[in-house]
Order: structure tokens, then sequence, then C-alpha cells
């Protein structure tokens, strides 16, 4: 191993996620595509990874380009109304052909279990069946879709004891009536409505489309159910985009608290999604999954992380759990996803109406990104709030952040009375102050 510490480093830096992930339900969508593109078994590999780690995994897959071929080898015309097929029986044959051989395809990817790979000692087992309950779409806007259905109902008091046992479960594009019928479904369709069945706590698509950007060309990481009309309207989103889009709303909207749309093109990139700050797609949420807000007792052990590599270095003066236990009403954190990457803390020393923001931090990987300002204006409107007039700070590190942002140099002799006796003359620590 060229670099063991960078390695244990990352390990350690996941193991939040992995706390977090464990026992809960994921439904993990992707299209024909992947397939036909020789990304299965990597596919396979990674959600072993997320099995292993106790999360629960139900896999939906799509067939589209798979429908096409076998429409083409038995001279069939496609036929589409608003990006819908329309299924007559002979397009429905296609689809059972194309949904059956997929279906061998992935079970053949979960039995891998050759020594020195990723799948070795895996032996998962992988369940379908008659799980999705569908009935016709009918007739829209004049046109008769024929078979093609929509998914009325998921048999989620079958699948929760399969999971429960270790298992994974596998539904394809295909549901069936209670009288005997067969629909051809959108595989997104499926994913939503097994989502939102199950109550999953994510909802993940690995999609052929690429990373999804605004009008000017930047990376969109995050959208709350909200926001996504807004960007749909700028008409910026190809169609195919729009699509998964809107099908991600639909699941937060239904109570999904998570749907994710992550391109294939990228090795790993549902583990990269998962257990990275930012991920490598897009992250839709029924709300804002960032968070400043005040710090509880249950942040202790995350403010503990954050504070301990400046502690070791010298940034910081050293704190003890017990202090940060007794002082965490005065600290504040930014909080994403559960996770704890920014704090500070305002003591105020109310006679001379000043406060000292002190334990300014936020996680080295996002840095750069505007979270120590967001801080800095918290902390600011925190002190105005209390009555203060002025705000101080003392630094070591960071001297020309703070002249940056409308801090000026003073000395010790500024300082409230009481500050003034717990100066550390050994630090010498720059004392810098800012009128509110």
């Amino acid at each position: 191993m060229e670099n063991p510490e960078q390695f244990v480093q990352w390990l350690r830096s996941v193991a939040p996620y992995i706390h977090a992930f464990r026992g809960k339900t994921f439904v993990v969508a992707f299209p024909g595509e992947l397939v036909k593109a020789g990304a299965l078994p990597v596919l396979a590999q990674d959600l072993s990874l997320l099995h292993a780690l106790g999360i629960k995994v139900v896999i939906v897959y799509g067939s589209r380009p798979q429908v096409e071929e076998q429409l083409a080898l038995r001279n069939v015309e496609a036929r589409f109304h608003n990006g819908l097929r329309i299924t007559d029986a002979a397009a429905l044959e296609c689809a059972k052909e194309a949904a059956g051989e997929l279906r061998l395809d992935i079970e053949a990817a979960f039995s891998q279990g050759l020594p020195n790979t990723p799948m070795a000692h895996a032996a998962i087992r992988i369940i379908s069946g008659n799980f999705v309950t569908a009935r016709p779409l009918g007739i829209v806007d004049g046109v008769d879709l024929e078979l093609t259905g929509v998914t009325r109902k998921i048999a989620y008091e079958t699948i929760h004891p399969i999971l429960s046992a270790g298992g994974l479960v596998l539904l394809s594009p295909l549901g069936f009536s209670p009288t005997g019928e067969v629909f051809n479904l959108t595989m997104e369709d499926v994913a939503v409505s097994a989502a939102m069945a199950l109550r999953a706590d994510k909802l993940i698509f690995i999609t052929e489309t690429p990373m999804i950007t605004d009008k000017a060309g930047v990376e969109i990481h995050e959208l709350s159910s909200h926001q996504v009309d807004a960007v749909l309207n700028y008409d910026c989103v190809p169609d195919d985009s729009a699509f998964y889009l809107q099908h991600a709303v639909q699941a937060c909207n239904g109570g999904v608290p998570r749907a994710h749309i992550v391109p294939f093109s990228t090795d790993g990139s549902a583990l990269l999604e998962l257990f990275t700050h930012d991920g490598v797609g897009t992250m839709v949420s029924f709300e804002n999954l960032e968070s400043l807000r005040d710090a509880t007792i249950e942040d202790v052990g995350g403010i503990l992380k954050l504070i301990e590599p400046l502690e070791a270095d010298g940034t910081l003066v050293k704190r003890g759990r017990e202090l940060i236990e007794r002082e965490i009403n005065y600290f504040s954190v930014i909080e994403h996803d559960g996770v704890i990457f920014g704090c500070a803390a305002l003591y105020p020393f109310p006679a001379e109406k000043m406060a000292e923001m002190a334990c300014l931090i936020v996680n080295p990987e996002v840095q750069t990104q505007g979270d120590g300002e967001r801080l800095l204006k918290h902390m600011e409107n925190r002190a105005r709030a209390a009555g203060l007039k002025k705000l101080f700070v003392l630094t070591t590190r960071t001297a020309h952040w703070f002249l940056k942002r409308g801090f000026v140099p003073a000395t010790v002799d500024d300082l409230p009375k009481d500050r003034q006796h717990m100066y550390n003359w050994q630090r010498k620590s720059l004392v810098f102050t800012k009128n509110l």
C-alpha cells in the first residue's frame, strides 16, 4: 500500500455514512443502456458492497435498448406517443424477451465469487417475482397505448421479509394484472412506486445521462423538490434528464427523503455519490439538506472530529469533550445530510457589549465554498440579536481571512477585562475586532 495513512483517513471519513446507512432501504434503478455499455459487473460489485454494509437493496432495471433490438430482429416498427412506447402484442413479446434476458444477466452478475475480486465470499441471493401489480395506461390524447401500463401496487408485504432475511429484490419493467395480463412499464415508474411503497430512505437512478447542469453549465449537485420546477422552466435540461428529475420529485413528494440521479459513465459513481460530501450526481430532497443551526449535545462528537486535527497542529487551543459539552450552547454548526462539517462558537461579554468568536472551522474537504463566510454572518447575527456591538477574534494562522472580512487589528488592551486575564501570552495570538 503506497499511502496507508491516506487509506486510514479515507476509511474514517466514510464511517459516518456507514453508520447512517446501516439498516436503511435503498431502491437502485438503472436503464438497459448501462447493461449495453458493459457496466453491469462493476455495478453489481458496488451494490454488493452496499449489501455487505447492512443496506437493504432493491434493484429495478430498464430494457429500452434491448426491446429495440428485439423489435429490429422481428422487423416490428417501434411506435411512441409523448415518449412512451405504444405496446401492442408484438412489442410486448419483445419486452418479455428483453426483460427475461436481462434478469438472467443480472442474476449472473450477482453470482460472481471469484477469489481476489470484490465479489469474493459475497454469496448474495437475489429474488425476483410477481411483485408489481399494474393496470393499463389507457388512452392518452386520443392514442391507445394498448399494453403499456402503469404501476398500481408493489407487494411490499412480501418484499420486506426478503430484505430482512438478507436477500436482494429484483424488479423488472413488467407488471401483472389480477386477470393475468402482462403490461410493459417504465423503469422510472416502477422505481418510484417501489421506493414509496417500501418507505425507502433513498431512490438512486444510475443513468445514461450526463451530470445535470444549469444554464451557465455549472453542475447541479443538490436541489430541493421545490427548486426542480425552476430548473425545468429554464429549459436548459435535456429531455432524458428532465424525465429523471420529474420522477425524483414524485418520489420525494411521496415520502422518499432523498432521490439521486447519478451518471454511470463515472466508475464507482454510486459509491462516490453516497460516501463523499458532494457526490458525482444530482440529489433531490424534499427540503434543503444543508442547515446552519445552533448546536445541541448530540453534535459534540461531530465538533470534536472537526477540531481535533487543528488542536494537534497547534492552530487551536485544546478543548476536552467535557468542556465542549458544558459550552455547547455557545456553538453553531453547519450540518449536511446528518454530517457536521462546520462549526463556530460565540462567547458573550455583556458588560462591554462584545463577543468573542472562536473555533471557526470548516472541514478541509469542502473549504472555498463560502461556508466559513456563512458561519461568520450567522455569528454576527447572533451577537446583534443579543444586543452586542463588537466582535473580536484571536488567531495565529488566519489573520488575512479576517482582514478581508472587515476585521481590523487590535491589541490585548482592547479585549474585555475578563478576557485579558485569560490571554495566553505563550501563543501570542493576534487580536482582531469588528464593529457590528
